[in-house]
């Protein structure tokens, strides 16, 4: 007599994680994390229109702070890697669930900052990357020699150089598309989105990048227009 053994499967709950919503979750609240950051990190920037000594004097007082400040680092390097970990994951997970593309891709209803996120990521990493070893390491500091403590004098110098002044202001502006479609997904995360006021939200989204686009690019702008020497 044959017996037959029947395996129970037992059925796990699905994780925040493990969700497509925790991701989203987890990508708005990194997002913000990253955008305080972003801003804090433009005001401080924009201390060059001042006289040298307030924007050397910040400087030296983030370097005064040690541990905070690499613990500081370590919580963004933390939320960086779970936003884009999400991001990912969020990719793949669509992809997969449709396998077959179609056979005619079309736009529809979706921006270019949209359809842009995926590739201006990467780069805007890299533009990250190049800019803490040119100013903050002084490992890449072209036509000039980088002196440590002299905030005010690295930037002017580092942007006479109209390549690295060009690369900042692509990447920022790839930062400004990465943003506005950001904070418009986060709108909805967060179950701010409504047919009342969406097109406010999409506008605001819009409106803020664009003002920090501005607030980051008038810098090197104003290095090579003499505005700041």
């Amino acid at each position: 007599m044959a017996t037959t053994q029947v395996v129970s499967n037992q059925l796990h709950p699905i994780t925040f994680w493990q969700s497509s919503n925790g991701k989203k979750v987890v990508m708005a609240v990194t997002g913000v994390m990253m955008f305080g950051f972003v801003c804090g990190h433009m005001l401080g920037n924009l201390q060059m229109y001042e006289a040298p000594e307030h924007i050397n004097a910040y400087g030296h007082f983030l370097h005064n702070l040690g541990e905070l400040l690499w613990i500081e680092r370590g919580v963004m390097l933390l939320a960086i890697a779970l936003h884009i970990l999400a991001a990912v994951q969020l990719a793949l997970r669509s992809q997969a669930a449709r396998p077959i593309g179609y056979s005619r891709s079309e736009a529809i209803n979706s921006s270019y900052a949209s359809r842009t996120m995926y590739w201006s990521g990467p780069i805007v990493l890299a533009f990250i990357i190049f800019h803490l070893l040119q100013f903050t390491a002084g490992y890449l500091h072209p036509h000039a020699q980088f002196v440590a403590g002299d905030v005010y004098g690295n930037v002017v110098s580092g942007f006479q150089v109209w390549w690295v002044s060009a690369w900042y202001i692509f990447a920022i502006c790839l930062l400004g598309l990465h943003l506005s479609h950001g904070l418009w997904s986060m709108f909805q995360s967060v179950g701010l989105a409504h047919p009342r006021i969406s097109p406010i939200l999409r506008k605001a989204a819009v409106a803020i990048a664009t003002l920090i686009v501005l607030g980051y690019i008038s810098i090197p702008i104003s290095v090579l227009l003499g505005f700041i020497k």
